[in-house]
């Protein structure tokens, strides 16, 4: 005789134990992860993140290198350009050393070198005016204030006005 339709399903021993060690195996791994997350993952990233600290101008200069930039005029109008490199070196409170201040994690990869990448215009001496302007403004409103920042204990001479500068770093080590 046939079994009735809404009749259970029982399984049999081994497929009972299959089953119970395919939840274990699942479970575990959520655990194995969770685990590696807090114990590993987090003081690594922690680690590697900017620390906070006291900056102070040391020189504002534009060692005379030019650097491209892309500029869009409209939809169907682009082209390049170029900017005067601008560098602000810092001295910070974690240590003595000498630092090139970048803005945020876009510019120090954009651009390492230079401490400030313009808005790209379209013409080269509106770029070198924005520069300009900013280098006045490092030297004469900030000049020798401390002011905060953030450094990385394993990029030595790289300092960053933003405290998520170092993402990058992090996020691809």
């Amino acid at each position: 005789m046939a079994k009735p339709r809404g009749a259970p399903y029982e399984y049999t021993e081994a497929e009972d134990k299959s089953i119970r060690l395919g939840l274990f195996l699942i479970v575990s791994g959520v655990v194995a992860l969770f685990v590696l997350g807090f114990c590993w993952l987090s003081p690594a990233l922690r680690e590697l993140q900017g620390q906070t600290a006291r900056c102070t101008v040391l020189s504002v200069q534009q060692p005379g290198e030019l650097f491209e930039c892309t500029f869009s005029c409209g939809a169907a109008c682009r082209g390049t350009a170029l900017y005067p490199c601008l560098q602000v070196y810092v001295s910070h409170s974690a240590s003595a050393a000498r630092a090139l201040l970048h803005h945020d994690e876009h510019q120090l990869l954009a651009n390492p070198k230079c401490s400030f990448i313009p808005p790209c215009a379209r013409e080269n001496q509106k770029n070198s005016e924005i520069v300009a302007h900013w280098q006045e403004y490092w030297k004469e409103e900030v000049g020798s204030q401390p002011f905060t920042c953030y450094f990385n204990q394993h990029l030595r001479n790289v300092g960053c006005e933003s405290q998520n500068c170092f993402l990058h770093s992090v996020l691809h080590c």
